[in-house]
């Protein structure tokens, strides 16, 4: 496979078999020029958790600080006095029994979904095409809450959700590489915390197994956890 010239100059600066602090690999990041496309930010978690057991999954949302640097498309699955409420802070999509019917017949020209309560009987429908793709809303997160126009706002200004998956892996974005080092350290502390807060309590051993840093071009950087 053929990287990059911009992967490769990463490379060139990472130590493979080294574990950085989080202010030293954001450096690194931060060395090579940002290029026409403004590249995210990411952490990668391998959890010490037992991904097979339902009751060990690491699932929850952090606010970023300086936000997540992406435009998020709102959908909302509401009716009633609160529709203005939705439109007001900023939803894109708004509406109730009509909308599900749209949904159900293939409409996904969005990135999170937001429920009032009183939808959730009709919502619940939507179970096997929002499901696969992670956008079924839930009180877990807050998506599911009577505060429609809270969860808008707190989504467009960088709320972002997290999500153990089957190999007890966690991918959360913390920001854009023309973010300033202050503010991706802020957002990748934030993560990092609201990820170590979020440890199932039946979980034993080591929690936080590995942590990367990476750009979307460039190798990630293995982080020192235990000074996370």
């Amino acid at each position: 496979m053929k990287r990059s010239k911009r992967y490769q100059k990463r490379s060139a600066l990472v130590e493979p078999e080294k574990s950085y602090s989080l202010s030293e690999a954001v450096k690194i990041l931060k060395k090579v020029e940002p290029g026409k496309a403004d590249e995210t930010i990411s952490l990668n978690f391998q959890l010490g958790i037992k991904a097979e057991a339902g009751d060990e999954n690491v699932r929850g949302t952090v606010s970023l600080p300086h936000g997540s640097g992406r435009s998020v498309r709102v959908l909302c699955f509401t009716k009633g006095e609160t529709i203005k409420d939705a439109e007001a802070s900023g939803a894109d999509i708004v509406g109730g029994d009509e909308l599900v019917e749209k949904v159900k017949n293939g409409f996904l020209d969005f990135d999170v979904v937001v429920a009032h309560p009183d939808m959730m009987r009709e919502v619940s429908k939507l179970g096997r095409v929002l499901g696969p793709k992670g956008l079924m809303p839930t009180p877990k997160t807050g998506t599911v809450t009577p505060q429609i126009g809270k969860a808008v706002k707190e989504l467009k200004a960088g709320r972002i959700e997290f999500k153990s998956d089957k190999t007890a892996g966690l991918h959360a974005v913390c920001g854009k590489l023309s973010f300033s080092e202050e503010a991706l350290l802020e957002n990748a502390r934030a993560v990092i915390k609201a990820v170590r807060d979020s440890k199932p309590p039946i979980s034993k051993g080591e929690y936080l197994k590995s942590v990367t840093i990476s750009a979307t071009q460039g190798p990630g950087l293995k982080l020192n956890t235990g000074a996370l």
